[in-house]
C-alpha cells in the first residue's frame, strides 16, 4: 500500500507521497513514488503513482524513453490536458501488455497516477488519472486528491485545506496528514518525499525528502499529538445519567 496527496492552490501546487512498498508481511522495500519531468523556462510536471510497483514503474519507464521523441509525449504536449490523456494512455497500454483482455484474473495489475504541472503561458493543473486512463481535474471547490491509502489522512485536508491556503499550510497539513496516516497503517512508511511548485516559475521551489530524523516533522508531530490531546480534554464533558 502507499500514500500520496497533491494540492493545487491558488499560489501553486503541494505534492508529498510516501516510500514504502510491502507485497506481505516480511516483504517491505523503499521506492520512490514521486517522478519530476522538468524542462527548464517550458514546462514543470510532477508524477505520483499508487497501486501495482510494476505497472507504475513500467508506465513512468515508458514517460521517460518517449520524452522528446517524435511520438506524443509529455515534454511534446500543448496543454496540461493533453499530457494527461498522454499519461493515461500509457497506463492503458501498459495493462493491455501484461494482462491481455484481462486474462489473468489473480493479480491486480491496475495503477492510479496523480499528474500535476504547468506548461509555459497555461495555468498550473492538477488531474487524478484511473487505472482506465480517464482523468479528472481538481477545482477550487476540490483542490486535492489522494490515491492509495487515504482514508486516515483525509479528515485534517478537508478540515483545513482550500483553494486559498498558503503553499506553507498546505505543506503542513500534508505532513499532519502522513502522521495521522502511518500511526494507523503500518503499510504507509517514510522517508516522505515532498515537492512545492510556486505558479509560473516552471521549476520546483521547494524539494525535499523527510525521514525519521527530520527535525520539523518530529517537532510537527508532537505538536499534532499534544493538541488533540488538550483539545479533546477541554472539549464539554457529556452528561451521562
Amino acid at each position: 500500500m502507499t500514500y500520496c496527496v497533491a494540492m493545487r492552490l491558488a499560489d501553486g501546487l503541494v505534492f508529498a507521497s510516501d516510500s514504502r512498498t510491502n507485497a506481505g508481511f516480511d516483504q517491505i522495500s523503499t521506492f520512490r513514488k514521486m517522478h519530476v519531468f522538468e524542462q527548464p523556462g517550458e514546462r514543470a510536471l510532477v508524477i505520483l503513482s499508487a497501486g501495482n510497483l510494476a505497472t507504475s514503474q513500467s508506465v513512468i519507464s515508458l514517460l521517460e524513453k518517449r520524452a522528446g521523441s517524435e511520438d506524443p509525449n509529455v515534454f511534446s504536449t500543448a496543454s496540461m490536458f493533453e499530457t494527461a490523456e498522454v499519461v493515461g494512455r500509457t497506463i492503458r497500454e501498459v495493462i493491455h501488455r501484461d494482462n491481455p483482455e484481462g486474462k489473468v484474473n489473480h493479480v491486480d495489475f491496475s495503477c492510479s497516477l496523480i499528474l500535476g504541472g504547468q506548461i509555459r503561458g497555461k495555468e498550473a493543473r492538477l488531474f487524478n488519472i484511473y487505472p482506465e486512463g480517464n482523468f479528472i481535474e481538481a477545482t477550487e471547490e476540490t483542490p486535492y486528491f489522494q490515491i492509495g491509502e487515504s482514508k486516515y489522512g483525509k479528515p485534517i485536508l478537508d478540515r483545513v485545506v482550500n483553494y486559498q491556503s498558503s503553499l506553507d499550510r498546505a505543506y503542513q497539513c500534508a505532513l499532519v496528514s502522513f502522521d495521522s496516516t502511518m500511526k494507523s497503517n503500518l503499510s504507509v512508511g517514510m522517508p516522505l518525499d515532498v515537492v512545492i511548485y510556486r505558479n509560473n516559475e516552471l521549476k520546483p521551489c521547494f524539494v525535499d525528502r523527510v525521514d525519521e530524523h527530520n527535525d520539523y516533522f518530529h517537532q510537527l508531530r508532537q505538536q499534532w499529538h499534544r493538541g488533540i490531546q488538550e483539545l479533546i480534554g477541554g472539549l464539554q464533558p457529556p452528561v451521562i445519567r
